[in-house]
């Protein structure tokens, strides 16, 4: 299979600071004084490779180094160590809601961030509709968004970036949001997607999504893939995982 995305040896971590402020005396002392840091490796030696038309699940507990893995393949952030290659346009659907204008209504907003995702502005307006609905939204198109709930400000996100596809998208938690009826939605995209041939990386908590929607699967532990391979069984093994962890008894106090 033609990869569309290699990703070689990389390795990121983040410096963060090695020392609490609990109190306002300490914080107005680090005023004056260079506050110790560590460096966090988040990432480390991390190395696949994504095909073309496949749809590639990954799976980790929080922290594991998921959503930087996603931001480094999509170029948002630098990697510290090794190379991605990236040989087809990327749609990432990760930090939804970047350049909204609080300010304007839903129809605006679709103009102003549909046009900085790559779509013509008569593409867009010819789209608008569908959009709405998509969203579940159409009651709502004229209503200034400072006024959405978060649910609704991520139901038009998810509508616009799933109009706004590329050959390859990168997704994080995107069957989390919304109702049932707007998860089927989310859901049934992701298929039709999928089936046209496009390339996709998503990120789960949930095993049984990965299972259902991937064709192969990656389990990632403290910034390392530690199983690759068909998504059923990663999914199984992960799953496997935790209902050990929660079945197990919890440790007594200290």
């Amino acid at each position: 299979m033609t990869p569309v995305v290699a990703v070689r040896q990389v390795s990121k971590g983040f410096t963060i600071p090695s020392l609490r402020r609990d109190t306002v005396r300490e914080h107005a002392l680090d005023l004056f004084r260079r506050r110790p840091t560590e460096r966090l490796r988040v990432l480390d030696d991390v190395t696949f490779e994504l095909g073309r038309g496949e749809s590639l699940g990954l799976m980790g507990r929080n922290g594991c180094g998921k959503s930087t893995l996603l931001k480094i393949v999509s170029g948002i952030y630098p990697a510290d160590a090794g190379e991605v290659d990236v040989r087809s346009p990327i749609t990432p659907i990760l930090e939804l809601g970047v350049g909204w204008n609080p300010d304007l209504d839903a129809i605006d907003n679709i103009e102003l961030v549909g046009t900085v995702m790559g779509l013509g502005l008569r593409e867009l307006r010819a789209a608008t509709a569908a959009i709405l609905e998509f969203a579940g939204l159409e009651r709502f198109a004229r209503l200034e968004l400072r006024h959405y709930s978060s649910g609704m400000a991520a139901r038009l996100a998810y509508a616009v970036a799933f109009r706004a596809v590329h050959d390859v998208l990168i997704l994080d938690e995107i069957f989390a949001v919304g109702d049932a009826g707007f998860k089927e939605r989310c859901q049934a995209r992701y298929r039709e997607l999928h089936a046209a041939g496009h390339s996709m990386l998503l990120v789960s908590h949930d095993p049984r999504t990965i299972a259902a929607f991937c064709d192969r699967a990656m389990l990632l532990e403290d910034g390392r893939i530690v199983m690759d391979g068909p998504a059923d069984a990663v999914a199984a093994h992960y799953l496997s995982l935790l209902t050990a962890e929660a079945a197990s008894p919890a440790s007594p106090p200290g």
